[in-house]
């Protein structure tokens, strides 16, 4: 099935044969990494541009940075290379209104890792690839996947937005009652920890886990009316060890070969010490891998339902899915993209 994506003409080929302007849409890091792309690739960049109403006097990579219409007026049409994610609905509609003028493609490039989901990337993993999408249990999860592989061969947003569903949709998979122990891997604010609320109402128990010293004190007044609530100021990683992290990134914030020392913790000890999980949400920016391998005594002994994302290394959307069935083959994953331009907020579901 997928191997068919090989004869398709991929992002990155459609901005090396246009013989359009292209606009680099963004500065932030996922721009630096499309410049980064652009530059070995050979790729000519005539522009940099930000939303109307969000452009202030500055430069990217040398370029001014334009709005929309600015660069329209000065030289009429042109292609859009898309370098940044939003959740908001409002950027959302403005990006479909501007492709109705402009031809948009966003080239993907991960949020973690260095390696770029094109062809030759495909074609390395065509076989994981292929059993991932065969592990998959339903066949709304089996669409949300094949739109995802050709999405980031493309860079066609439509292939995105034509298999979004609403977080209500994902909690009747995980279907949540309420004597939940909940286990909250990237805790962030509480965001996740609100949700959980939302569609739990009670539970029997909160542990939450968030290694950003400054977003751990948010956490903890956003958290601090909660009953039977644990807060943890730490890393997620395979063992219990030590990591080096950026400090005060925020959500974002990963682990380095050097920066700020936090003790990091794996899930099996966790179970351990705090008692039986029956959900586990994980974002942990780029360490899902990690966390897996750490979480195996947990996953086989306990299978507890999970949320886990898989957008933050290119490989991550088969190679998650392969290593949840190979540690626990009695999981039905399902996968679900929630709205996002790009497609980060896509998540699997296992019960």
């Amino acid at each position: 099935m997928f191997e068919e994506l090989l004869k398709t003409e991929s992002s990155w080929e459609f901005f090396l044969n246009t013989s359009l302007p292209i606009a680099i849409y963004g500065t932030g890091n996922g721009a630096d990494k499309v410049f980064e792309e652009f530059h070995k690739l050979g790729i000519t960049i005539n522009a940099v541009v930000a939303s109307d109403g969000f452009v202030r006097k500055r430069t990217f990579h040398g370029f001014e940075v334009k709005s929309v219409s600015q660069f329209e007026n000065e030289i009429g049409d042109f292609v859009i290379a898309l370098a940044f994610a939003s959740p908001l609905s409002n950027v959302i509609e403005n990006i479909k209104s501007i492709s109705k003028r402009h031809r948009v493609i966003m080239p993907s490039v991960p949020v973690f890792g260095d390696n770029i989901f094109n062809k030759e990337f495909l074609e390395k993993h065509l076989e994981d690839i292929e059993k991932a999408y065969n592990s998959l249990s339903d066949d709304q999860s089996k669409k949300v996947f094949e739109n995802i592989i050709k999405f980031q061969i493309t860079g066609n947003l439509d292939y995105c937005f034509d298999c979004e569903s609403d977080k209500d949709e994902a909690f009747k998979i995980l279907k949540l009652s309420g004597n939940e122990s909940f286990l909250d891997l990237g805790a962030y604010r509480g965001d996740t920890i609100q949700e959980f609320l939302h569609y739990a109402e009670s539970y029997e128990e909160i542990v939450a886990v968030e290694p950003d010293k400054r977003t751990f004190k948010k956490l903890q007044l956003n958290c601090e009316n909660l009953e039977n609530c644990t807060l943890l100021n730490n890393a997620i990683w395979s063992e219990n060890c030590t990591l080096h992290f950026e400090d005060n990134k925020g959500r974002g914030g990963s682990a380095k070969s050097k920066g700020v020392e936090i003790p990091a913790i794996c899930v099996d000890y966790l179970t351990e010490n705090y008692g039986k999980f029956t959900y586990i949400n994980i974002d942990v920016e780029g360490a899902e891998k990690e966390m897996l391998q750490g979480a195996e005594l947990t996953l086989q002994q306990y299978k507890p339902k999970l949320c886990m994302a898989v957008y933050h290394r290119s490989e991550d959307i088969f190679d998650l899915i392969n290593r949840a069935k190979n540690i626990n083959s009695d999981y039905k994953i399902h996968l679900r993209h929630h709205p996002h331009i790009s497609f980060w907020d896509t998540n699997i579901y296992c019960i």
